[in-house]
C-alpha cells in the first residue's frame, strides 16, 4: 500500500496534534511546551502530554501548564515508557498531522509550518530533520559536540545534516495520522530505537520517510556523566536488538563501536599477558597489544583537538571522557543487545536509572 499525496494531503490550515511523553523532566519540559505554543503555524493545534509517574515536580508543572492554556492536555502514562506515552497521546488526539515532541527538545517557531508544507509537497508519511544538540554547561557542550560530529554518533543526516530526500529514519517526526495508525503506531516493546522501527514499518507499507535539513530542533543533552552512560547503554542495547531482528537494516557504522570495544579489550588483555610472559619467559611480543588502546586514545585526543577546541578548555577536557563513554557504553550495549539480552538488561537499567535520576532531581 502506498501512502502518497492525495486528496487528504495536509494544507497550511490542517490541524496538528503535538504529542509529548514526559517522565521526570521538570528542568526542560516548560521550554519544550512554550516552543509549541509560540509556533507561527496558521492551523489549529492541540498539545497532549503523556505524563509518566514522576516525583521531581514534573507532575505539578505540566498540570499548571494545562490550567494556563486549555489547548494543553495531560494524559496519564502509567507505564512510563516513551513508546507507551506516545501511543497514549496519539490516541487522545484527533488532528490529521501528528508531531512528535521530546521533553528535551525546543522547536523553532517555523517548525510545524515547514513540516506540514513538506508533508504536502512530498506526500511523505513522516517528515523530520536534524537533532541540533546544544549544551549549557561545559559537560553538556562536550556531549553536544560529540552528537554533532561523525566521530561521535557516526554522522547520520539527522545528527550532522545532509541533502533533502528520502531517508531510513529522521529525528522525532511529523506524521500523517492515517498511515501512522495504519501500521500500528509505536511498538511499545521497544524502549529505544522505536523511531527507526516505526519508520521501517512505514517504508515497508509503501510510505516515504522524508529528511529535510530545514527542520532543525534544539536538543538538550543529559546533564551528568552517569545519565549519559545509562542513555547510551540503553540505546546500544536496543540498536543491537534491532540490528539482529532486522538484518536488512544493518549498517557498518552500527558495528564500529562494538568492534572498537572488542579491539581495545583484546589489546589490553594481550598487553597484560605480554607483561607476565615477558617477566617469566622473556616473551614480550604480546605487549604489542597495548598498541590498540594506545591508538584509540590517540584518536580520542585528536578528535578533542579537532572538534571540541572551539567550546573552550573545560569542554575539551570533558570531551576526552564523553567520547569514550558514548563509544564504550553504546558498543557494550550493542553486543549485549545483539545477543538478545536487550529487554531484560534495559528494563533493569531503566529501573536503576530512574531511581538514580530521582535522587538527582529530588
Amino acid at each position: 500500500m502506498s501512502h502518497s499525496s492525495a486528496a487528504g494531503a495536509p494544507t497550511p490550515a490542517t490541524g496538528v496534534s503535538y504529542v509529548m511523553p514526559v517522565l521526570n523532566d521538570v528542568t526542560h519540559v516548560r521550554a519544550a511546551v512554550d516552543s509549541l505554543l509560540t509556533q507561527d503555524y496558521e492551523g489549529p493545534f492541540e498539545v497532549a502530554i503523556a505524563l509518566g509517574p514522576s516525583i521531581d515536580g514534573t507532575t505539578e508543572l505540566v498540570e499548571e501548564l494545562s490550567r494556563t492554556d486549555p489547548r494543553v492536555r495531560v494524559i496519564p502514562n502509567p507505564v512510563g515508557s516513551t513508546p507507551a506515552g506516545l501511543n497514549i497521546a496519539i490516541r487522545a488526539t484527533t488532528y490529521p498531522v501528528v508531531i512528535r515532541v521530546d521533553a528535551h527538545s525546543v522547536l523553532p517557531p517555523d517548525y510545524a509550518r515547514i513540516a506540514v508544507e513538506a508533508l504536502a509537497r512530498t506526500g511523505a508519511a513522516n517528515v523530520g530533520g536534524i537533532m541540533d544538540a546544544r549544551g549549557i554547561s561545559a559537560f553538556e557542550r562536550a556531549v553536544a559536540r560529540a552528537y554533532g560530529t561523525k566521530v561521535g554518533l557516526g554522522g547520520t543526516p539527522h545528527h550532522v545534516g545532509g541533502a533533502e530526500g528520502p531517508a531510513d529514519t529522521v529525528y522525532l517526526g511529523v506524521f500523517q495520522r492515517e498511515p501512522l495508525e495504519a501500521v500500528g503506531m509505536f511498538d511499545e516493546r521497544i524502549k529505544r530505537g522505536q523511531d527507526w522501527e516505526l519508520n521501517h514499518r512505514l517504508r515497508a507499507a509503501g510510505g516515504i520517510v522524508w529528511f529535510t535539513p530545514a527542520l532543525r530542533v534544539t536538543y538538550r543533552p543529559r546533564p551528568s556523566f552517569s545519565r549519559l552512560a545509562r542513555q547510551f547503554l540503553s540505546t546500544g542495547l536496543w540498536r543491537g536488538e534491532l540490528t539482529r531482528r532486522f538484518p536488512g537494516g544493518r549498517s557498518l557504522r552500527y558495528f564500529a563501536p562494538p568492534v572498537m570495544v572488542l579491539g581495545v579489550l583484546l589489546g589490553l588483555v594481550l598487553g597484560l599477558v605480554g607483561l607476565v610472559t615477558g617477566a617469566m619467559a622473556d616473551v614480550w611480543w604480546p605487549t604489542l597489544g597495548f598498541a590498540i588502546p594506545a591508538l584509540y586514545l590517540a584518536f580520542v585526543v585528536l578528535a578533542a583537538l579537532v572538534y571540541a577546541r572551539p567550546d573552550g578548555a573545560r569542554s575539551m577536557l570533558w570531551f576526552l571522557a564523553v567520547l569514550p563513554c558514548i563509544h564504550f557504553c553504546w558498543g557494550i550495549g550493542f553486543l549485549l543487545g545483539y545477543l538478545s539480552l536487550a529487554s531484560n538488561i534495559s528494563d533493569r537499567a531503566n529501573e536503576r536509572g530512574g531511581a538514580a535520576r530521582d535522587r538527582e532531581t529530588g
